[in-house]
C-alpha cells in the first residue's frame, strides 16, 4: 500500500518559534546539513549580536561562523534585517533563513546578495508533513543558495555597473567640453551607454559620439526605424553622391558604411586618440579630438542634409515602391 503525504500546519507541529523550532533544530541540525550538504557542528542558541540575539549559531567545520533564523511565517523585512544585522556583527561567512513560505521579492534579494557579497546566503522552504499516522516530519526545500554562476553574474555585473559610470563620466566632461566650441549636444545629457546622440534636423538621423575601449567615432547614424531598411539605404546613397564634396570639405577621412546586412547605415570620422577605457588624464585629448572630429562631420554634411530635406518625401516614395 502506498499512502499519500498530508501537510501539517507548521504552529500544530511547532507551537513556538523560539522554544519549540529553534531548540528542535539546535538539536537536530543534521537535518539541516543533510539538505545543505554542509558540515554544521558547535551549534549555539540565542547568541548575543549586540542587542539582539541571534536564533541559532554553527560552525562550517572551517572556523567560519554561520547565523542561522527561523521564521514560522511568511518572510517579513523584519527578519531579513535581523539575519544581515546578525551576518555583519558575527562577521559571519553563511547565512541561513529558514521560512515558511518565501515572498518573491526576499528571494530576489537573497540571489542579490549572493551575487554582490563574499558571503554565503541561502533561502530555505520549511513544511511538516505526515504519512498517514507517522509522526510528524520536516520538509525544508532549498529555494535559494549560493554558487559560482551568482558569484560570476555578480562580479560581470559589478564590472557592467563600473564600465556605466565611466562612460557616464567620459561623456560629461565631453560635454561640457564641446560648449567651449559647438552647441550641436548643448540639450544633452551624459549617460552609461556607448553612444550619446542629437537629432540631424531629418527624423532618424542622428549626431552621435560613440565610444568603445580603446577609440571613439564622430557619427552620422542614418535609421528611420522599424521596417524594411530600403529608405536608409536610399538616404545613404543621396549622401554619398556627394561623397567628393563632402571629403573635400571635411579635410579628413571619412568612413561610409552602408552596413549591407544591417538595417541602419553609419558616416563616421574615427578617431584613434583613445576611449573610455584610457587613464582619465588622457580623457582631454580623446575629447579634443572627438569635437573636431563632430565639428567637420557636421559641417560637411549639413549642406546635404538641408537638400535632403526639401527631397525626403520624394525618397520615401522611391522606398515604398521597392519594398512593394
Amino acid at each position: 500500500m502506498i499512502d499519500r503525504i498530508k501537510r501539517l500546519p507548521l504552529r500544530d507541529v511547532w507551537k513556538h518559534e523560539a522554544y519549540d523550532f529553534t531548540t528542535w533544530l539546535e538539536d537536530n541540525i543534521d537535518v539541516l546539513n543533510e539538505v545543505l550538504d554542509l558540515n554544521l557542528s558547535s551549534v549555539e542558541r540565542e547568541k548575543s549580536a549586540g542587542s539582539f540575539n541571534v536564533d541559532l549559531v554553527a560552525d562550517d567545520g572551517e572556523n567560519n561562523l554561520v547565523v542561522i533564523e527561523n521564521q514560522l511565517e511568511k518572510s517579513n523585512h523584519d527578519h531579513l534585517g535581523k539575519l544581515l544585522t546578525y551576518f555583519t556583527m558575527l562577521d559571519a561567512k553563511k547565512a541561513i533563513w529558514i521560512v515558511a513560505h518565501p515572498r518573491p521579492e526576499h528571494v530576489k534579494c537573497i540571489n542579490w546578495l549572493n551575487e554582490s557579497s563574499n558571503g554565503d546566503f541561502y533561502l530555505l522552504k520549511l513544511e511538516s508533513i505526515q504519512i498517514g499516522t507517522s509522526d510528524p516530519a520536516p520538509l525544508l526545500t532549498v529555494i535559494v543558495s549560493p554558487s559560482e554562476e551568482a558569484k560570476d553574474i555578480g562580479r560581470t555585473k559589478k564590472h557592467m555597473s563600473e564600465r556605466s559610470k565611466i562612460r557616464y563620466n567620459f561623456w560629461e566632461q565631453l560635454l561640457n567640453k564641446e560648449k567651449e566650441k559647438s552647441k550641436l549636444h548643448s540639450g544633452i545629457s551624459p549617460s552609461p551607454h556607448s553612444w550619446i546622440g542629437t537629432g540631424a534636423g531629418i527624423s532618424g538621423l542622428g549626431f552621435n559620439f560613440a565610444v568603445r575601449q580603446h577609440d571613439a567615432q564622430a557619427e552620422l547614424y542614418i535609421n528611420r526605424g522599424k521596417g524594411p531598411d530600403t529608405q536608409n539605404k536610399l538616404i545613404f546613397d543621396e549622401f554619398y553622391k556627394a561623397k567628393k564634396k563632402i571629403e573635400e570639405k571635411a579635410g579628413c577621412e571619412i568612413n561610409w558604411e552602408k552596413l549591407e546586412t544591417k538595417r541602419a547605415c553609419r558616416i563616421s570620422i574615427k578617431s584613434d586618440a583613445g576611449g573610455w577605457k584610457s587613464p582619465e588624464s588622457n580623457w582631454p585629448a580623446i575629447h579634443d579630438a572627438l569635437i573636431d572630429a563632430m565639428i567637420k562631420l557636421e559641417s560637411s554634411l549639413r549642406p546635404s542634409i538641408k537638400k535632403l530635406s526639401k527631397n525626403i518625401n520624394q525618397v520615401i516614395a522611391v522606398a515604398e515602391d521597392v519594398e512593394d
